[in-house]
């Protein structure tokens, strides 16, 4: 009898003592074979099981047992709650915290910003420039790309939303363009369901054309109804919107930042000085406050403005007034 009360003893100390190390094995960091400070990239495909997602653990370089990883991945109970994605283990990343990485999902992020005013090469130009983001558009030319995204025909201008993108590392750059697109939609939408009766704009299109154009001509926020207005005025009246930032557009990468009376008067579909009405696509990505000044223009006279050297612009409702501000703020005379 005391035989067997010292191995029931002897095996309750063994179990106690499989415990303690159990608990201090999933507590403890576990050792990367990257250098010092360096995460460890872990990427997680659907559909795979925890035993092969413990494997994926070992293979990406973290000094662990695979086999101790599963069993602690079953014995948690949370083995098929683990998530699919592209993860960071950092050093000092422990079993557990491993475990509760996987099932919360959180993935190592990185962000792309499209800034407002930006035209689409810029857009490109950040998009190959981006961490950790697959570029499946760089072979694309425009046409094709759009097409990719749904939209054949439609040209790429003007179409992105910009703000902050997060996205996962090995992300394709084509789903943060659709991510963006689709916001520029609603953005789109909105303001021209919250337009005002007075708008000279016949439609959606025409609204995200002037919105982009708003946004080239000033970065002042109190500016752009009062230029949406202008330019909603010489609509009006079938005056061209001889505005300086379609001309820049339209001559692409040859402008060398110094604008000149032979690109005035040199025509291209983006000449507004040359040709009526609106350009026949948009010129930048427009933001929100853009998009809201061209379908709600401030009730004005003012058919010019020009700018003051300050940021803000001078309004003139009359040829000579406007002649007066150019003198003025242009050509420093008084």
């Amino acid at each position: 009898m005391k035989a067997v009360l010292k191995g029931l003893v002897g095996l309750g100390t063994l179990a106690l003592a499989l415990a303690a190390a159990a608990y201090f094995w999933v507590q403890r960091p576990m050792p990367l074979r990257a250098p010092a400070a360096t995460p460890v990239d872990l990427s997680i495909e659907p559909g795979t099981s925890a035993k092969a997602i413990a494997q994926a653990v070992a293979d990406a370089g973290v000094e662990a047992s695979p086999t101790l990883l599963y069993a602690w991945f079953r014995l948690s109970g949370q083995s098929r709650h683990m998530r699919a994605g592209s993860y960071e283990i950092a050093p000092g990343t422990s079993p557990k915290r491993l475990l509760s990485m996987l099932v919360r999902g959180e993935e190592s992020l990185r962000t792309l910003t499209i800034v407002e005013g930006w035209n689409w090469r810029q857009v490109r130009q950040a998009l190959a420039k981006a961490e950790h983001l697959k570029p499946d558009s760089r072979a694309l030319d425009d046409a094709a790309l759009m097409s990719q995204l749904g939209r054949p025909g439609v040209t790429p201008e003007g179409r992105f939303y910009p703000d902050t993108y997060s996205y996962a590392k090995g992300s394709s750059d084509l789903a943060v363009l659709q991510r963006a697109l689709k916001s520029m939609d609603k953005h789109l939408q909105d303001a021209w369901q919250a337009r005002s009766p007075n708008v000279s704009l016949k439609s959606s299109e025409e609204a995200l054309i002037l919105a982009s154009i708003v946004e080239k001509e000033t970065g002042q926020g109190a500016d752009r109804p009062l230029i949406s207005g202008v330019f909603n005025n010489r609509m009006r009246i079938g005056m061209r919107l001889q505005t300086d930032p379609t001309v820049i557009y339209g001559l692409g990468e040859a402008f060398d930042g110094n604008l000149r009376r032979i690109h005035l008067q040199t025509d291209n579909p983006w000449n507004t000085y040359t040709r009526g009405g609106l350009p026949p696509t948009p010129i930048a990505m427009p933001g929100k406050a853009a998009l809201l000044a061209a379908v709600q223009p401030v009730k004005t006279q003012a058919l010019y403005f020009v700018a003051k050297g300050d940021g803000s612009s001078h309004f003139s409702d009359t040829l000579d007034e406007h002649n007066r501000a150019v003198n003025r703020y242009q050509r420093g005379q008084k």
